[in-house]
């Protein structure tokens, strides 16, 4: 066997390759202990050391263009095991262990660890169950799958499969299961529990929206004409009669022991809750989480921290209420037995925080008493506080601090183009501030108009 020593280079190993006799040995020139062996299958990158009892040993690196074994890979990999003797170390037991463990990262299942660490961790979140339910629901056929092994094909495979489904979902709700997801993969990886988020960077193809996705988005994000805002208190007014009527029906046929709802300002949440949203613009959330201890009737003002923001911006933030909004809301806390503290609209059943899809069914009842477009939303009321305000004249940045929203861009976005436009006026008033013909100033009327000309001084 006959040994010489050159640069392993990229280009050596390409010409070794396919020139080296089996069995040769080239050592590297600058790391000392690096070299190369002629195989049958190959070239094997290896590493000659002397361990702590002074016996010579050689680890093998890898087979050259195999497993992204590169000259380059090589030569790190050789220097890292001359580190560990020089610790006094034993690499092979090192690179052992190194490799076991990135195997275990590598096979822990999203199902192990959904059930584990994940389930902990959301547990301390408002919206933790519906995130473990989604992940648990739109990826079983991904539970037993090692978190480490999930590609982008596996994720544009997923959402061609839920498009092309009897029944496809929306975009959006695609959108936050997959999100649920990586915010699991996320946490994984910052515990170091995998060596990386495996899906950064890959993100579902938003769909071409078809003319019937236009027009209901645009039916939801719009503002309430004057005669849908009569509608709307009408609905209110016949929802709160039917209650009473179907209230004293009851009293009259053996149930005298329930409430006599004819003396009270509202039969239920329902109507205070709608007419909160509609005078404050709150999103649901922030409604169904609202707590007396935020209210001040005396200042007119609601101090709380925005729970869609919460978890970047913790502290609290102060909104005025207006005239019509203490007015609703005193009513309502009088009624409630004036209480300093808890919710301010409590679940009726049993006195915790309402679910989120708790005033869909309330909303479609008044809605359908209203006469109301059956694709109004609820969340319309919030949209069209907005709307109205920008159409008075109301600054954006003022718009943006009522909306509670992160960025004033999101008003922008929104909401920028209901302002009035003012262009006209301008060029309007431009065009008056031109001088007049003499003819013109003379009101002579058998004159055909004299061309107006603007002079600039330059």
């Amino acid at each position: 066997m006959t040994t010489k020593t050159e640069r392993l280079t990229t280009r050596a190993l390409e010409r070794l390759a396919k020139e080296l006799p089996e069995g040769d040995e080239v050592w590297d020139s600058g790391e000392a202990g690096y070299h190369v062996r002629a195989g049958k299958r190959g070239l094997s990158l290896r590493v000659s050391y002397y361990n702590l009892s002074g016996k010579r040993r050689v680890m093998t690196l890898g087979r050259y263009g195999v497993a992204n074994m590169t000259a380059d890979k090589g030569r790190k990999d050789a220097a890292k095991v001359l580190a560990i003797v020089a610790q006094g170390g034993d690499p092979r037991a090192v690179m052992e262990e190194a490799k076991a463990e990135e195997k275990r990262q590598q096979h822990q299942t999203l199902a192990a660890y959904l059930a584990g660490p994940y389930t902990a961790f959301q547990n301390r979140k408002k919206d933790g169950a519906a995130n473990l339910r989604r992940i648990e629901k739109d990826f079983a056929g991904w539970l037993d799958k090692p978190m480490g092994s999930l590609t982008r094909a596996d994720v544009e495979r997923w959402q061609a499969e839920q498009e092309a489904a009897d029944k496809p979902r929306a975009f959006g709700t695609l959108k936050r299961s997959y999100d649920a997801l990586c915010g699991l993969l996320a946490h994984a990886a910052e515990r170091k529990v995998i060596p990386a988020h495996p899906l950064k960077g890959v993100k579902l193809q938003r769909p071409a929206m078809t003319e019937e996705e236009m027009a209901e988005q645009a039916s939801q994000r719009r503002y309430l004409e004057a005669e849908e805002v009569l509608a709307l208190f009408a609905g209110l007014e016949a929802y709160q009669e039917a209650k009473r009527a179907q209230r004293r029906s009851s009293r009259a046929h053996g149930k005298a022991h329930l409430p006599d709802l004819d003396g009270v300002a509202y039969v239920d949440h329902v109507a205070p809750w709608i007419l909160t949203m509609y005078y404050t613009g709150f999103r649901p959330g922030d409604l169904f989480g609202l707590r007396w201890d935020h209210v001040n009737l005396d200042f007119r003002t609601v101090r709380k921290t925005i729970e869609k923001t919460a978890h970047h911006r913790e502290e609290p933030q102060t909104f005025p209420l207006s005239t019509e909004a203490v007015d609703v809301l005193r009513a309502w806390h009088q009624q409630q037995g004036k209480p300093t503290t808890g919710l301010v609209f409590p679940s009726p059943r049993n006195g915790k925080r309402m679910s989120a899809t708790a005033m869909q069914k309330p909303w479609a009842t008044v809605r359908k008493l209203a006469g109301l477009p059956a694709d109004l939303v609820l969340y319309t009321l919030r949209h069209n506080f907005a709307s109205q305000l920008v159409m008075a004249g109301v600054d954006l940045l003022t718009v943006s601090k009522l909306m509670a929203h992160a960025d004033i861009q999101t008003t922008i976005k929104f909401y920028a183009h209901l302002r009035p436009d003012h262009s006209r006026d301008a060029v309007e008033a431009f065009a008056k501030a031109v001088p007049r013909a003499p003819a013109e100033e003379e009101g002579d009327s058998d004159k055909a108009p004299a061309i107006r000309v603007a002079v600039t001084n330059d």
